[in-house]
């Protein structure tokens, strides 16, 4: 195992390539920031200030080999000018990495510069671990210890993996109410956990039902605003808990940037009158926002308005996950999504690259399941507000992805959604306008963290079980805030709609609304 700086190029969505070390990597390992002779004469090293780890710790994106483990050092994370109160100098942090909570068995150590120009944030993909094992992590810096966070690997492909669990989440305005969910979460203990977007918001709602304020006040324009209201979700108790828990596996909706952005395209009425070069300025500092605060290696590193996110992750035979974009890329959104336009094969959703890259898995992948991670809803309903916004606006593309599922029998396409604040789960069929038409697989949406439609009133937990005639796919759709858990194993899928009774207590109890099994021999849902 080496130390790295985290500075060599990886080009693959997956992060799979070799680093150089550099030469400075023999001093940061000891600790020691690199200076000049005149800096080392002249200026003394400087002093951390106390309670750095304010923000917690976390992991995500594990490999049979490796694990990113993530930090950031902010005293004051909610600092206004996006420092964290942090000094401009970098320090040096040390990692630790053990087979046992205590960290009586380290099996890999190493020293890494948090720099001003991240954020002093730390991301250290951390090689040379052992497949499917769990690990505990922590860092140390200027004789400050942080939390100890839990993490595992995935298995070897092509290994035989009994099953994986995993949590679904998504849309958790920070003033909408408390993120009682994650401690029912916590109490899953999943393997891994999928968030889908808007992980914060962009824009100001002003004060909320339990008194939590967006800070900056006001709407996220520029880098210093962005890093304030990320850190300020990062700072929850609930949301440190969760992360030190289990890795995640993450990509963003909208809300991390600006509402219903469609590529270098502004939501109206949010910047609509921006260029695109003012446009793709903001996006910038958003993305690199969002890198520097999420456990994402350096293959996701944003090129200023470009970021890398789609990207691939295996659990053995088990399970093939595609992580995808459904923002960065797509055309700009139709009026209608019924429209002939939005028939258009010219349209995109997921942009050509990407799509062709997740079509050439659909049609040889021969794991047991091929999860979809993604943030829209594959069809929409009636009761869906701005299905233009969704796969519905982009229906060639849609076609594109069913006709690749279709091909190939070893599929088993599991799709999971966000967005829309409501439970639903679904069959994938090869024509939604054919009930009699091939299942090809099964979508699950998961509601909300906190984000509703109705701010400081808790939403009545329901449960329709085929609700809509005219769509009898649509199996199951429920209000409620709340999340999805799924178990895979080779023979089955479970998937779990649990739901808190309240977001404006700091605790809730919860339950599970509705339950549902797949079979990857027998596509579509029913309910356990």
């Amino acid at each position: 195992m080496t130390d790295s700086d985290n500075t060599a190029a990886e080009t693959h969505p997956s992060g799979l390539t070799r680093r150089t070390l550099l030469a400075a990597s023999a001093t940061t390992a000891l600790g020691i920031a690199v200076a000049t002779p005149a800096q080392a004469s002249h200026r003394p090293a400087p002093k951390l200030p106390e309670g750095a780890f304010a923000l917690g710790v976390a992991s995500g994106d594990p490999l049979p080999e490796a694990v990113v483990i993530w930090t950031r050092l902010a005293p004051e994370p909610l600092r206004l000018d996006g420092t964290g109160g942090m000094p401009p100098e970098a320090f040096p942090v040390e990692w630790e990495v053990a087979e046992d909570e205590r960290f009586r068995k380290i099996v890999h150590r190493g020293t890494q510069l948090a720099r001003a120009e991240d954020a002093h944030t730390v991301h250290v993909d951390v090689r040379g671990l052992r497949a499917e094992r769990e690990y505990f992590y922590r860092f140390r810096a200027g004789g400050q210890i942080s939390p100890v966070g839990r993490t595992r690997t995935a298995p070897v492909p092509g290994s035989r993996s009994a099953r994986v669990r995993f949590a679904v989440a998504c849309c958790q305005r920070f003033t909408d109410g408390y993120y009682t969910a994650y401690q029912d979460m916590l109490r899953y203990e999943p393997d891994l956990v999928f968030h889908l977007g808007d992980y914060f918001y962009e824009k100001d709602n002003g004060p909320g039902p339990v008194g939590r304020q967006h800070l900056p006040i006001g709407e996220c324009m520029a880098l210093p605003d962005y890093r304030v209201r990320i850190a300020q979700v990062r700072m929850d108790p609930d949301m440190r808990a969760i992360h030190a828990s289990a890795p995640f596996v993450v990509t963003f909706d909208d809300h991390e940037v600006s509402g219903n952005y469609a590529g270098d395209i502004p939501e109206t009425g949010q910047g609509a009158d921006a260029t695109v070069e003012e446009f793709r300025l903001r996006k910038a500092a958003a993305y690199k926002s969002y890198w520097e605060h999420m456990p994402l290696r350096s293959a996701q590193r944003p090129n200023g308005a470009d970021i890398q996110l789609y990207r691939r992750l295996s659990w053995g035979k088990l399970a093939t996950f595609n992580v995808l974009d459904t923002r960065q890329y797509r055309s700009d959104q139709v009026t209608d999504a019924g429209s002939p336009e939005a028939y258009d094969p010219s349209r995109t959703i997921l942009g050509s690259r990407q799509e062709r890259w997740l079509l050439q898995d659909l049609q040889h992948s021969n794991t047991s399941w091929n999860v979809l991670a993604q943030q829209v809803p594959f069809f929409a309903d009636p009761d869906i507000a701005h299905p233009e916004d969704k796969w519905d606006g982009y229906r060639a593309a849609r076609e594109n992805i069913l006709r690749g599922m279709a091909s190939n029998p070893k599929c088993h396409p599991v799709v999971l959604s966000g967005d829309i604040h409501k439970n639903r789960a679904a069959d994938l069929k090869r024509d939604f306008s054919n009930p009699a038409s091939e299942t090809l697989g099964v979508e699950f949406t998961t509601t909300s963290i906190t984000s509703s439609g109705t701010i400081g009133v808790d939403e009545t937990v329901t449960a329709k079980f085929d609700p809509v005639p005219a769509t009898p796919h649509l199996r199951f759709e429920g209000n409620g805030r709340g999340y999805v858990t799924v178990e895979l194993t080779p023979n089955q899928l479970r998937a779990d709609f649990r739901a808190v009774n309240t977001i404006l207590s700091t605790s809730s109890p919860a339950s599970t609304v509705a339950s549902y099994l797949s079979d990857p021999d027998r596509p579509g849902l029913r309910r356990a």
